[in-house]
C-alpha cells in the first residue's frame, strides 16, 4: 500500500532538516512531496536530491497555500492515503505509520495525530497556545478536538477531495477542522509523541501568531 501513500511536507527555509526528513520517509517506502514555499535557501534542491518530488512557490504563500498545493498534487498522482507532516523532524516514522494504518483499515476518513492526549514533553507555552486555539475553533465552528493545530494528519483520497482549503496561512489548521465537520467526515484522533529539539522549537508556531490566527478565523466566520 505504501505505493499509494503520499506524504506532503510544507517547507520554508528548512535546508538544515529537510534532507534527513525526506531520506527517512523514502527509506520507509513512502512517496514524498515537498512544497518549497518560497524558500530563500536550498530547501527545494536538497529535498529533490534526497528523492522528494518538489513543487515550488515563487513567493511564500504560507502553510495553507503549501498544503493546498501539496494535497492537490497527491490527488493528481492517484494517492489513496494522503499524509501531511512538518518539515522540522518532530514526527516519528512510527507515528506516521500509525495514522496511515487507520485510514487503510477504514477506521476513519481523517486522522489527526494528537500531541495533547499525552502532552508530557511539550513546552507549557505550546500547551497553552494549542489549547487556546482549540477553544477558539470550537467557539467559531462548533467542533472541538484535542489538538486542532497538529501538523500530522492523514486523509483518505475521498476526504481530501472534499476538503476545500481557502486560507493561506496558519489558520488553515482550524479551517481543516471546520471542513471535516462541514463534510460530515469521520475523524479519529490518535495519540502521538512530538520530538522536540532546539531546532523544532525555534521553527515552530509562536504564540504571538495565535492572535493573527484568531483574527483571520473571525473574518472567515463572519464571511460565511
Amino acid at each position: 500500500m505504501k505505493n499509494k501513500i503520499w506524504i506532503v511536507i510544507p517547507a520554508y527555509n528548512e535546508e538544515k532538516k529537510i534532507g534527513e526528513v525526506v531520506r527517512k520517509l523514502k527509506k520507509t517506502g513512502f512517496n514524498v512531496i515537498v512544497v518549497d514555499d518560497g524558500s530563500k535557501d536550498k530547501t527545494g534542491k536538497i529535498a529533490r536530491k534526497n528523492g522528494a518530488r518538489v513543487y515550488t512557490h515563487i513567493i511564500n504563500r504560507g502553510l495553507g497555500g503549501a498544503l493546498n498545493t501539496g494535497i492537490s498534487a497527491t490527488i493528481m498522482n492517484n494517492a489513496d492515503v494522503i499524509i501531511t507532516c512538518d518539515a522540522d523532524g518532530q514526527h516519528s516514522i512510527e507515528d506516521i505509520k500509525k495514522i496511515a494504518e487507520e485510514i487503510e483499515k477504514g477506521n476513519a476518513d481523517v486522522v489527526i495525530g494528537s500531541r495533547l492526549v499525552d502532552s508530557n514533553g511539550m513546552p507549557l507555552s505550546r500547551k497553552i497556545g494549542n489549547l487556546g486555539l482549540n477553544v477558539i475553533t470550537w467557539i467559531l465552528f462548533g467542533a472541538y478536538f484535542s489538538d486542532t493545530q497538529s501538523g500530522l494528519r492523514a486523509f483518505s483520497r475521498a476526504a481530501a477531495e472534499k476538503i476545500k482549503i481557502k486560507t493561506n496561512r496558519m489558520e488553515v489548521s482550524s479551517e481543516i477542522i471546520n471542513e471535516i465537520k462541514r463534510n460530515k467526515l469521520k475523524l479519529k484522533e490518535v495519540p502521538i509523541k512530538a520530538i522536540y529539539t532546539d531546532y523544532s522549537l525555534k521553527k515552530g508556531q509562536k504564540n504571538i501568531n495565535g492572535i493573527r490566527i484568531v483574527y483571520k478565523l473571525l473574518i472567515k466566520r463572519l464571511m460565511k
